[in-house]
């Protein structure tokens, strides 16, 4: 691929756009980056309110108010919207993107590795309870406008999830611009219901001061301290504000949390501790008691949109999650479909979307109510958040520069937040918390088999290369034909022939008359200049050598990457070429198997099912030879 279009470029320059340029940015963003966060007011105090038995004072009401307020402030604007927000990997954000820059990108480490891949894997586990608790909250407000239609929540909910994956193949270009504006009302109308709350009991606004949330914490027991399984439900989308940032660039996102979206968030949350305070029922969901009766079945209706947009953006966040872990060599390829040629992040990962349906449709039938799944929601993320701190504090000292004593104080204070919320979280593991763990472990687990796999098949096809020179001589000397055409060779070596090169002439005792050996490489950063694409070598007679570069979150483009060799001297004939790959299959090695013997069923096993490398490379089937091959790990 020569260059990258401008539907595919890294948004680098959407910081320095004009105003008008910035306001339609930030309201994309609202549809994209706040659903998880935007509609959090649903599930949070309601959860908060069980988790205190009922026992719903003043104190604990301001408490827990003060406690939501400068969470949102301390997670979300200090930690993420100010601090990893300015942490970027050649503009693209999120835990995998952090950790390619830092265990990647600066040194070999393990250790930094493992944890941003874990916290990548408890995303995924999120990823499937998000749609389930978000839709469940959502339709539970008929409960309040209609008791008598209380049996029909659930198979509505299991209803609309069906249909949310199904239209996943169609892409979200259509529908996508139509996210942002209704995720505006959204906000709109719930800090309008906060405003009305607040008018009803002005004191509640008291609760700015956080001695009442470190009263609530330090003056109620173990319970005061297990009510932040709950306050933690507020920033459950805080870790997408920076996992989004590659599609909008910062600013638009810190605009919009500032303006907007924190202002909304602090008002209803105050408007529904109002009410509280002023005797509505915590029994329920409080969210709804805000309400006008009228207007009730509309507010629902609303919910129910603005969290399907917000289930939207979790499941086209795994799919881009999926896709930097192929890249950067951690999962199998799978069949990824680009559904839109106006920005690279629309995608579909046919794999994923099923598998996700089929989790949260379980999830949703087996806890039937958000309240049983809010203990299940929270640790997959507050753990990713722990390790994010973890990660951040490594990149003040190593990419700022910053002094030990400032960056622990800063990254200390993160991690001392982090910590609390993952130990109240902890507490709800045999609730149901177990269910992301257990997920999360999974995918972890086919994370590292997969890796090692790849290794051990990269070992056992390592070998003494054969000079190019050697070859072409002894290709004369044993008069083997040279056909017209043009042969593509993809392989992994970097220099010498490549094993499918010498497979190719075993069975077919010929070559053609012009060859291009060439790998393709993923680095450890998501864009790659179109300066430093392609470097070509000329190794003998017709003979050259490529190296294909690409970032972690660009799509190798291979036929178009033969046009800009072809400039850079290569004599191909584009219109007959033929594409040589190497199919491995992984066989048992009896003695020293890098493996064991379970992992490497499973490895085959991913590896037989992974996409066609044709596809992944975008090559014409009808141009493709694949020469098969044992390797024995």
């Amino acid at each position: 691929m020569t260059s990258i279009s401008p539907s595919e470029a890294p948004p680098a320059a959407v910081p320095h756009a004009s105003q008008a340029g910035l306001a339609v940015m930030s309201v994309a963003a609202l549809g994209i980056v706040f659903g998880d966060i935007g509609t959090s007011p649903l599930y949070t105090l309601k959860t908060v309110f069980a988790a205190l038995g009922g026992d719903a004072t003043p104190a604990r009401i301001l408490g827990v108010l003060s406690l939501v307020i400068w969470t949102l402030f301390l997670v979300t604007t200090i930690k993420y919207v100010i601090v990893a927000m300015s942490i970027d990997n050649d503009g693209e954000g999120g835990i995998l993107a952090l950790m390619s820059l830092l265990g990647v990108k600066q040194y070999k480490r393990p250790a930094i590795v493992a944890a941003g891949l874990l916290g990548a894997a408890l995303i995924y586990g999120d990823g499937a309870i998000t749609p389930a608790i978000s839709v469940l909250s959502a339709l539970e407000g008929l409960d309040i406008a209609a008791p008598t239609l209380k049996p029909y929540i659930l198979p509505a909910a299991i209803v609309i999830l069906i249909l949310l994956f199904a239209v996943q193949p169609l892409g979200t270009s259509r529908i996508g611009a139509a996210f942002g504006p209704i995720m505006a009302f959204w906000f709109v109308s719930i800090g309008a219901l906060g405003l009305w709350g607040i008018a009803q009991h002005p004191g509640v606004l008291a609760a700015i001061n956080p001695r009442y949330g470190l009263e609530l914490l330090f003056s109620n027991g173990p319970q005061g301290f297990l009510v932040l399984g709950g306050i933690f439900l507020c920033v459950t989308g805080a870790e997408a504000l920076y996992a989004d940032m590659g599609h909008f660039g910062p600013r638009p996102i810190r605009v919009t949390w500032s303006w907007i979206v924190f202002p909304s968030l602090v008002m209803n949350y105050a408007g529904q501790s109002a009410i509280a305070l002023e005797g509505a029922s915590t029994a329920d969901n409080i969210f709804y008691r805000l309400c006008p009766a009228p207007l009730l079945i509309p507010l629902v209706v609303l919910a129910t949109v603005a969290t399907i947009i917000a289930s939207q953006s979790i499941i086209t966040g795994a799919f881009s999650m999926t896709r930097q872990a192929i890249q950067l060599g951690w999962l199998p390829r799978v069949r990824i479909t680009q559904t839109s040629d106006k920005g690279y992040g629309q995608i579909y990962v046919g794999s994923v979307n099923w598998l996700l349906m089929i989790v949260t449709l379980g999830l949703t039938l087996f806890f039937g109510k958000s309240d049983n799944l809010a203990a299940a929601y929270g640790i997959a993320v507050s753990l990713t958040m722990l390790m994010t701190s973890v990660l951040l504090f490594i990149a003040m000292r190593e990419i700022w520069h910053w002094n030990a004593v400032v960056s622990g104080l800063v990254a200390g204070l993160f991690l001392v937040v982090d910590a609390a919320f993952v130990a109240a979280n902890s507490l709800k593991i045999a609730e149901g918390g177990y269910v992301p763990l257990v997920l999360a472990a999974i995918v972890f687990g086919i994370m590292q088999i997969w890796h090692r796999g790849s290794v051990a098949v990269a070992q056992s096809l390592s070998q003494a290369p054969v000079s190019v020179s050697e070859f072409l001589a002894d290709l004369q000397a044993r008069h083997v034909p040279r056909v017209p055409g043009t042969a593509v060779f993809l392989t992994r070596t970097g220099s010498g022939v490549p094993p499918v090169m010498i497979w190719h002439l075993q069975h077919n005792r010929a070559l053609h008359e012009r060859v291009l050996v060439l790998s393709a490489i993923t680095e450890a950063r998501p864009w790659v200049d179109a300066a430093e694409r392609l470097s070509v070598t000329k190794e003998g007679d017709n003979f050259w050598r490529a190296t294909a570069r690409y970032g972690f979150m660009e799509r190798p483009d291979i036929p178009h990457l033969l046009e800009e060799a072809q400039q850079k001297g290569c004599s191909l004939l584009l219109d007959d070429v033929t594409y040589y790959v190497g199919h491995e299959s992984v066989v048992h090695r009896e003695g020293g198997a890098p493996l064991p013997r379970w992992q490497e069923a499973l490895f085959a096993a991913m590896a037989r099912n992974a996409s066609h490398v044709t596809d992944y490379f975008r090559l014409p089937d009808n141009r493709v030879v694949e020469i098969g091959r044992q390797v024995a790990i």
